[in-house]
């Protein structure tokens, strides 16, 4: 019994030292990863088979010839999955640092939690090694797990003190296009993390991977045009002619429905040598291959669109084209980056004229015209006086300006946030006598009289009157329009925090619409829609400017006044914040609202 466990012993101590399979990233999926209802629509055992195209591109990261690895590629693809897997991978097989950087820091938590968690907890070989987060053991936290061999470390390209005073030897950067211009005051987050791998210049790898943005200042876009770029390509089933697919080859029948949906009838993709046409299925059967357009010596690119995808069908990408042209530029740029993987080059139409949409005005025969399905307000708040707009809103976000008006007064008197509030609390009406209060407001809080704007709407908060502030963007940073919440102290008021460059990109987009229809913007003769409110709306222009070869955009005034545009921006935050069904009228029940609390609120800053 003794000499029986004897060689149990030996044999188990001979295991640990016998030389491991040569395997490499998509071997290893295929042989530990699991998926799990959590993350992934397919739970189960991970197979590379389902999505071939990610192969090679798992695969190049352990290719002893690659340094960088640059990925173009849509939404719907994987890209969050196969990054996961090279994670894996090392924790496993190939240990060393790591640095995973997400766009900004406040990602950190969602992603180790819900997704670098998920994994390690489902695959019993990174469980092992790995241990659970606890926050007195300094060696696993949230934004850094240690394993033998190595340690991953998750960061915010925001942050520059995460970005330094560490060697790392693979750097997965992830959606890059949303990465800011620089880390603080310290520089390009990209090439802060690339110096970090300076020690391991034999072995270092540096992995890209962004769906692109805007054409002059995508980060992924760059990196990828001076790469092997690489496509994904299938047989035709015709002839045999290995071709990416593209969206121009697509050949497609379509009806619309009467409540002005889209019912896509066939899809078929051309052939670009023989000129046949095929069906989905017969593409995506084939056996496809990566084919590089250029040579290059230490970096490939892979560029992927949702038309190859397994998660996605032909009619659905079809239907989602026409909603989004339907719906206007910004819906189209929207498809554009996140279907076809491509960057979206704006319009060489730059500057928007004042008198152009002067010119469009039209005559309204009720204070409501009948498409308006609801009413939202802005406040603008200046030393001596309140700018105000009320906006309607209908089917596709279509907009009516209703009025602009403006309340001239003493702030630091009773009398003039009296009339205010008289204002916000009054009715407009529609030509069959429907009568409509105002739905949501967005009050800016800057300026001199933040508390005071804050009084007045934290009394207000069931009248769906907030305060709202600017949030502060970093060079090229992304940040959403309705970007946050918060109750600031002593008042405590509810506090929207707003992405006030995304809200100028959407506008400027459905002030060129030209032809009434989804996001298009009426305005009404009179009602204070002067020439003043037109020059305002247009007094700022988007600007391509650059910070260490770096392209940004910023929004430049090239006139003084700009309170029509902030106000118009405060206005689609209202709706985005409400988020109503605008098939439905918000007319009665938001006008009762009102009565019950004009009385109590009155005189009440």
């Amino acid at each position: 019994m003794v000499q029986e466990k004897t060689i149990n012993l030996f044999r188990q101590v001979a295991k640990q030292w016998e030389p491991r399979p040569d395997l490499t990233v998509s071997e290893w999926a295929d042989r530990y990863r699991v998926l799990t209802s959590e993350t992934s629509a397919e739970p189960g055992p991970w197979r590379t088979d389902r999505a071939p195209y990610m192969r090679e591109i798992m695969d190049s990261v352990a290719d002893k010839e690659t340094e960088e690895v640059a990925i173009m590629a849509s939404a719907q693809v994987g890209k969050t999955e196969f990054m996961l897997n090279m994670v894996g991978f090392h924790i496993d097989y190939d240990p060393g640092p790591i640095m995973f950087m997400l766009p900004n820091k406040n990602l950190i938590d969602y992603f180790s939690k819900k997704r670098l968690a998920t994994m390690i907890e489902s695959s019993p070989p990174l469980r092992s090694k790995v241990f659970e987060a606890k926050s007195r053991d300094s060696s696993n936290t949230i934004d850094e797990k240690s394993f033998p061999g190595g340690y991953i470390a998750i960061v915010g390209a925001n942050a520059p003190a995460s970005l330094s005073s560490r060697p790392i030897r693979l750097v997965l950067c992830d959606e890059v296009d949303r990465y800011p211009v620089s880390a603080g005051t310290e520089g390009d987050p990209i090439t802060l993390a690339l110096k970090r791998t300076t020690t391991f210049r034999h072995n270092r790898k540096h992995v890209f991977v962004s769906t692109p943005l805007i054409k002059e200042t995508s980060r992924i876009e760059q990196l990828y045009n001076d790469s092997t770029m690489e496509e994904w390509s299938l047989p035709c089933p015709e002839c045999g002619e290995l071709q990416p697919l593209k969206w121009g080859q697509l050949v497609f029948d379509y009806e619309k429905t009467p409540d002005g949906e889209f019912d896509v009838k066939k899809v078929e993709h051309r052939c670009n040598c023989c000129g046949f046409l095929h069906g989905e299925k017969e593409w995506k059967k084939g056996a496809g291959e990566w084919i590089a357009r250029k040579k290059h010596s230490t970096r490939r690119g892979f560029h992927l669109n949702q038309l190859v995808s397994p998660w996605s069908s032909w009619p659905e990408i079809v239907r989602s084209f026409l909603v989004a042209k339907r719906d206007g530029n910004e819906k189209l740029k929207v498809w554009m980056n996140t279907v076809l993987g491509e960057s979206w080059e704006e319009a060489a139409s730059e500057q928007i004229e004042p008198e152009d949409l002067f010119n469009r005005r039209e005559k309204y025969v009720a204070e409501v015209p009948d498409p308006v399905k609801i009413l939202t307000a802005a406040v603008d708040t200046q030393d001596d006086r309140f700018e105000i707009e009320v906006i309607g809103w209908g089917s596709g976000k279509e907009s009516w300006g209703i009025e602009y008006h403006v309340i001239r007064g003493d702030l630091k008197q009773n009398k003039i946030w009296d009339e205010l509030d008289e204002y916000l609390s009054r009715t407009w009406t529609k030509r069959d006598g429907k009568r409509f209060g105002i739905a949501c407001t967005c009050m800016d809080s800057g300026g001199h009289f933040t508390q005071e704007v804050y009084r007045f709407t934290k009394r207000r908060e069931s009248r769906r009157i907030y305060a709202i502030k600017g949030k502060s963007a970093k060079k090229g940073d992304y940040v959403p329009l309705v970007a946050g919440y918060s109750r600031p102290r002593p008042i405590k008021a509810l506090l929207v925090s707003l992405g006030v460059n995304d809200g100028k990109a959407r506008l400027m987009s459905n002030l060129r619409i030209e032809e009434p229809g989804p996001n298009y913007c009426h305005f009404p003769e009179g009602k204070g829609y002067g020439p003043d409110y037109f020059s305002g709306i247009t007094a700022e222009r988007l600007e391509t400017r650059y910070e260490r070869g770096q392209a940004y955009q910023v929004w430049r005034k090239i006139r003084p006044r700009n309170e029509p545009l902030d106000l118009r921006v405060y206005n689609i935050a209202a709706l985005e914040i409400i988020n109503p069904n605008l098939e439905k009228e918000y007319a009665a029940g938001a006008v009762r609202k009102k009565k019950r609390r004009r009385s109590s609120s009155k005189g009440v800053r």
